[in-house]
């Protein structure tokens, strides 16, 4: 490199690293509370209010400012610290009713009167018959064909392998399949 005197060699700084926020930043629940607090409208703020107001109150804010915005944000509304109507947050109203759950609400049951034993379950299943106490204990025998019935087993009948003919005593056997058509004479045909 030619050395001149009308170039000079400026050294800039160089950073390879983000700078990290500053740590006297309050947590995400508690700036976003505040900034609702300020903010004091009616209607509740949408998220886009709640974070122009965060920049303005404390300037300086990490990268993920918006991400972290909106997973607080989330967070909060799940577990009841904000409500959320029409895409605005507010804090929910101490007066108000709380929120029933999905479905139909259960039946109110009327109270059981004092001293009151409720009867034991009933086991699953059919009741047995009620038997005899003296009567003697039969035991089932199997039945047989003479009992009744048709002499059938119970299903579909079963499959017997098949037991192939004897071979007939005049000749060769058969061949599978249909036996080829017998050709006749031409003149045979002609003089009938």
């Amino acid at each position: 490199m030619a050395s001149s005197s009308s170039e000079e060699l400026i050294d800039y700084p160089v950073t390879t690293q983000l700078q990290p926020p500053p740590s006297t930043l309050p947590s995400y629940p508690d700036m976003i509370m505040r900034a609702i607090e300020e903010l004091n409208d009616e209607n509740g703020s949408n998220k886009s209010a709640i974070a122009r107001q965060i920049e303005a109150t404390y300037g300086t804010l990490p990268p993920a400012h918006s991400t972290l915005l909106a997973h607080h944000l989330n967070k909060m509304k799940q577990s009841s610290q904000l409500v959320m109507a029409k895409n605005n947050y507010m804090k929910p109203n101490p007066n108000a009713p709380p929120r029933r759950g999905r479905g139909r609400p259960p039946k109110p049951k009327a109270p059981l009167p004092a001293g009151y034993v409720p009867p034991p379950t009933r086991p699953r299943g059919r009741p047995p018959k009620e038997r005899d106490p003296n009567a003697p204990i039969l035991v089932p025998m199997k039945k047989t064909l003479s009992s009744g019935g048709s002499g059938r087993k119970r299903g579909r009948p079963r499959k017997y392998p098949v037991v192939a003919a004897p071979p007939s005593s005049g000749g060769a056997p058969r061949g599978r399949g249909r036996p080829p058509k017998v050709k006749t004479s031409v003149a045979a045909t002609v003089g009938a």
